[in-house]
């Protein structure tokens, strides 16, 4: 169940609601893991105990290690035994049909790889548990005592599916104090909810069918204007589709009382690479950045051993997105770029600003064409038609059919249509419920004939 979905919107969501505001204060941790058990179960009951297990170890390890603060011995196994359960499960169910698939060509031998579905969440909720006990361990945060709040954190609906990566200190003062009703967080939580509604639901969804149509055509015979035009078309609708999702996440999140991080500011608008992975999907970076980055030495380390840093962490990032090779190169795309900028560039980019932008844009574009294509063979036919002369005139219908989707979609990349809108809603209050109505109804008329809802993080 997604959340741009009628189930969701009209049945689940109020029904939620209603349950969480209903109960009293001091059970609403206990309503709330209920319900979003329930959510996780509505879309995959089969891995029900994977949800389960994954609440119960690190709890559990996590406890452990608070008791035996005097024993290192004792606290590195149990962060050891974290380690080797969440990385375990995310490894056994995300990779092992791509290591089986890799080691019979590697060998020639024919190893069958078993069926298996990815459990809904599994990248980002073992991220999450990772983060606590790691936390735990160093000493950062208490060991929660209360397996119904650890509970509630870890299977928390809104960020359950597709984040934000909220890490526990991000939310543990809130889920101690029994939040209460407040008006104003449900109003904020509900204009935050639906203005990514819209991103999802009007922008990607409809931009989306471009480079679908595109795709399906085949490479090897499209103009270089329509190849770009393809890949523009992807470059926004994952945009939209992510960060529409974390916006909705957010909202439903300070609905209940939380405050989760920002995970997109507004990342076309970045004049690097550097930039970009500032605002880009925020928490995943500061994730890899705390947990991974930091650990190996960082930046307080010599030239060589710093760019070992980014290539772990940027060949990690790639293969956390797919197991595939086309995410491997497209994180190691991104190592090259950033290594370039930390050896100078940088400061070139920052001294010429339309220059910057361009450069910033046109390698963004080539990386979602690599992300974008899994088959390395098609990969090569879009790039060779990227870098093609040919521009006879297949890209003009499809202009013509995109081109009004493709610019709303370009001027809402950017922060001028939110400030506009931002001082208007401050001079004419009137303004923000009549839009926010307007906008609600009509990504619910989108979604009443819709075929098309696809969401492309929904198996990360």
């Amino acid at each position: 169940m997604v959340f741009s979905s009628l189930v969701f919107l009209f049945r689940f969501l109020p029904l939620a609601l209603l349950a969480y505001f209903v109960a009293p204060v001091r059970w609403r941790n206990g309503v709330l893991l209920f319900i979003s058990l329930i959510f996780y179960c509505w879309g995959e009951v089969r891995y029900f105990p994977i949800m389960l297990s994954s609440i119960l170890v690190d709890y559990t390890l996590s406890r452990v290690i608070e008791a035996h603060r005097g024993s290192r011995a004792v606290c590195r196994l149990c962060l050891a035994g974290s380690l080797a359960f969440n990385l375990g499960m995310l490894g056994f169910f995300k990779y092992t049909g791509f290591f089986l698939e890799n080691l019979n060509a590697l060998l020639g031998t024919s190893l069958r790889a078993p069926d298996l579905v990815l459990p809904l969440g599994i990248s980002f909720y073992t991220f999450q548990t990772l983060s606590y006990t790691i936390d735990v361990y160093r000493g950062k945060v208490e060991a929660e005592r209360n397996i119904v709040d650890f509970g509630a954190y870890v299977a928390l609906f809104p960020q359950l599916i597709a984040g934000p990566i909220v890490k526990y200190t991000d939310v543990n003062r809130e889920l101690k104090e029994r939040r209460r009703f407040s008006a104003e967080d449900l109003g904020q939580g509900a204009r935050t909810f639906v203005f990514g509604l819209g991103y999802k639901v009007l922008i990607a969804n409809n931009v989306g069918m471009l480079w679908d149509e595109v795709a399906a055509t085949g490479f090897g015979g499209i103009s270089a204007p329509l190849a770009w035009l393809g890949v523009l078309a992807f470059s926004l609708q994952i945009f939209f589709d992510f960060s529409g999702y974390s916006l909705m996440a957010i909202g439903l999140g300070r609905m209940l009382g939380f405050r989760f991080p920002e995970n997109f500011n507004y990342p076309y608008v970045s004049r690097s690479m550097t930039e970009f992975w500032r605002r880009w999907h925020m928490t995943l970076g500061s994730w890899f950045r705390e947990y991974v980055y930091i650990p190996l030495g960082g930046n307080r380390v010599g030239k060589a051993r710093l760019y070992f840093n980014l290539f772990v962490v940027w060949g990690a990032t790639g293969l956390w997105h797919g197991a595939s090779w086309n995410f491997v190169l497209w994180g190691l795309f991104f190592w090259v770029l950033l290594s370039i900028e930390k050896a100078g560039f940088l400061g070139v980019l920052e001294k010429h600003r339309v220059l910057s932008h361009c450069y910033a844009l046109f390698f963004l574009l080539l990386s979602w064409a690599i992300f974008a294509v899994t088959d390395f063979g098609e990969l090569g036919r879009l790039f060779a038609r990227l870098f093609s002369f040919d521009a006879h005139n297949d890209f003009s219908y499809y202009l013509r059919s995109y081109g009004v989707t493709l610019l709303i979609g370009l001027v809402f990349a950017t922060p001028v249509v939110r400030r506009l809108y931002d001082r208007a809603a401050k001079r004419f209050p009137a303004v923000e419920p009549v839009v926010m109505v307007l906008l609600f109804f009509v990504c619910t008329a989108y979604l009443v004939d819709a075929t098309y809802n696809p969401f492309l993080y929904f198996r990360f």
